[in-house]
């Protein structure tokens, strides 16, 4: 099935603008030199329907491999365009990987498969992606979304069982110290393996590409003062403005929940682990099932996809501790069973009818 999956790839090379020129050409530009990668980005093979069409007539669990030469290629431009210092290269994956790859496919509920089976385009691996997971669109003919790929860094999942994984990503928000801690469990010890891992953060992604063309929120390739005033989202509704003047999003709860907006996963954390209890004390207070939520609408939903499926569906623990000096000083759970979330349940319970 390898063999098989890497000579269809390969048909597929061959077409692409070498990357690194590209990189180089746009970099010449100065200021202008983000707006030639987006352009680059807009016209590259892999946005194209066109390019997925073999693709999407294999099973599910046969849209897998590593990435083919042109997705490689448009992850470097979208990581320049980023600012993103990593440059991705597709990954060779061993035999053990990719059966936790399909084990984990296999786990998902019959929902799950129904509800994206249409417009999902694969999981592509690649080492050195710059984060653990990536989600993006590709169009058709007329620039309209009408599905999505995901890519996975099978270096960073090959070094984490489920808890260690989830526990890494959320304190990346925080500089250590001051003798905090925060532990994050999302797999009890029987589970606690690459496999479930692969599952959650492969969740995320496809809560990403669930979100296409259903109008839960805004099109993420579009800048917020963007968004037409007039547009309707019922999820995105719930939660998030826009704050047009400064050309961002605005969650509801900014008032109270200040610190959101320096809240970054993944870079140069902008909190203190002092921070920790008083911001999951605000992020009680809010409709987020948790704080990677909080940083913008798309992740605001496939958070809550990810989170609703592993805890409700699937029926798996999900829980960040927070500790000063070995001693707990807030624990936090997702909220499905609690009053402030329950429009958000509605939402998905409908989408994975």
């Amino acid at each position: 099935m390898r063999r098989l999956a890497a000579a269809a790839l390969a048909a597929w090379a061959g077409c692409a603008p070498a990357q690194p020129a590209a990189v180089a050409e746009c970099a010449k530009l100065g200021k202008e030199g983000r707006e030639c990668l987006l352009r680059a980005m807009r016209a590259h093979p892999a946005k194209s329907a066109a390019f997925w069409e073999a693709v999407q007539s294999r099973p599910i669990d046969e849209r897998l491999g590593p990435a083919p030469a042109e997705l490689v290629d448009y992850l470097h431009l979208d990581n320049a365009a980023n600012g993103f210092p990593e440059k991705p290269r597709a990954s060779r994956p061993s035999a053990e990987f990719m059966a936790d790859m399909r084990g984990a496919i296999a786990d998902l509920p019959s929902a799950v498969r129904r509800a994206f089976d249409a417009t999902f385009a694969g999981v592509w691996l690649v080492d050195d992606l710059g984060g653990t997971g990536y989600t993006d669109t590709y169009v058709d003919a007329k620039n309209r979304p009408v599905g999505g790929f995901i890519v996975l860094d099978a270096a960073v999942l090959g070094k984490f069982t489920a808890n260690a994984w989830a526990t890494w990503k959320e304190n990346t928000p925080f500089k250590p110290g001051g003798g905090w801690t925060l532990e994050a469990r999302i797999e009890d010890s029987a589970g606690d393996n690459r496999r479930s891992a692969i599952r959650y953060i492969l969740l995320h992604e496809l809560g990403h590409v669930l979100a296409i063309n259903r109008d839960v929120h805004p099109r993420w390739d579009l800048q917020p003062s963007e968004v037409p005033e007039s547009a309707r989202f019922p999820f995105y509704d719930l939660s998030w403005t826009v704050n047009r003047r400064e050309n961002r999003y605005a969650s509801k709860y900014d008032d109270a929940f200040r610190e959101r907006r320096w809240v970054v996963y993944y870079r140069a954390p902008k909190h203190f682990s002092r921070d920790m209890v008083p911001i999951y004390d605000a992020l009680k207070a809010t409709n987020f099932p948790a704080l990677y939520a909080a940083t913008s609408p798309g992740d605001d939903f496939a958070e809550s996809f990810v989170t609703y499926v592993h805890t409700v569906l699937m029926k798996r623990p999900w829980e960040i501790t927070i500790r000063k000096d070995g001693k707990v000083a807030k624990t936090y759970r997702t909220c499905w069973d609690e009053p402030r979330c329950a429009a958000k349940r509605r939402i998905l319970e409908d989408l994975l009818r």
